[in-house]
């Protein structure tokens, strides 16, 4: 007897992880963004936290009955997935060309890598419109572009959440104390649940009232350019004392 045929995003999943040429591409990256720039991570760490925040984004909203962009073409929820786990794979991968306009270099990079890891997965029409709907969500994580999708609006607000403080280590120990590399050692955990008065709550746990900079001035931007904040409540706590970031800030 044959075996279960494997989910497309399974397959999609683990060409993902096999792909020479993505780790490649998430290792320049991060040359660019750490060794050069001296900016956060944006190679394989990031993306494997974006794509976990971006599909338990997405299963919650589904659950919630919000239709996908894909449903537009035909498509199923399980295609759904897959262009979520494209886009976070690719979004960042303009980095390897120059942080500048970084997403708009995504897309010149992201088609053969997309052919590649849906390989004979679709046939056409649904193959191109695949195609056509990761860029879009790559495209739409851009600060000012207004995704049109449930996709696209996910990878926008699953970008944003990737701020705990793990992530800030690096520019605040090679820079200056800011308060964006201040506030973003303050993020503890970010915990993405069902919500009680919306489909999703983001709940997020702080060491330090600093890090509602990181909230009310980058997640709720990103939040509100997302088409997705009737569908998303935000939380945020401090538990226990709160800690020292800093022991002294001076102005030159």
């Amino acid at each position: 007897m044959a075996g279960k045929k494997p989910d497309k995003l399974g397959v999609v999943q683990a060409r993902i992880q096999a792909s020479a040429r993505l780790r490649a591409l998430w290792t320049a990256s991060n040359i660019t963004a750490i060794n050069r720039m001296h900016i956060n991570d944006h190679g394989p760490t990031h993306v494997r936290i974006v794509t976990r925040i971006a599909l338990r984004l997405l299963e919650l909203l589904l659950a919630a009955g919000v239709k996908p962009g894909v449903a537009q073409h035909g498509l199923s929820q399980e295609d759904a997935y897959v262009v979520v786990a494209l886009a976070a794979a690719l979004h960042d991968i303009g980095h390897v060309i120059h942080r500048q306009e970084h997403e708009l270099l995504s897309l010149s990079l992201a088609p053969p890598l997309i052919e590649e890891l849906i390989g004979d997965l679709y046939q056409e029409p649904a193959r191109t419109a695949i195609l056509a709907e990761t860029l879009h969500a790559i495209y739409s994580h851009r600060r000012e572009a207004r995704p049109l999708t449930l996709e696209a609006g996910i990878i926008k607000v699953a970008d944003a959440l990737d701020m705990e403080k793990g992530r800030a280590r690096i520019p605040f120990r090679v820079g200056e104390p800011t308060i964006h590399s201040v506030s973003a050692l303050a993020i503890e955990k970010v915990e993405i649940k069902k919500g009680k008065e919306k489909p999703v709550l983001i709940f997020v746990k702080m060491s330090n009232s600093a890090g509602i900079f990181q909230l009310d001035n980058l997640l709720k931007e990103k939040l509100n350019r997302s088409g997705l904040k009737e569908f998303i409540e935000v939380a945020a706590e401090i538990k226990g004392e709160e800690k020292k970031i800093i022991e002294r800030y001076a102005l030159d």
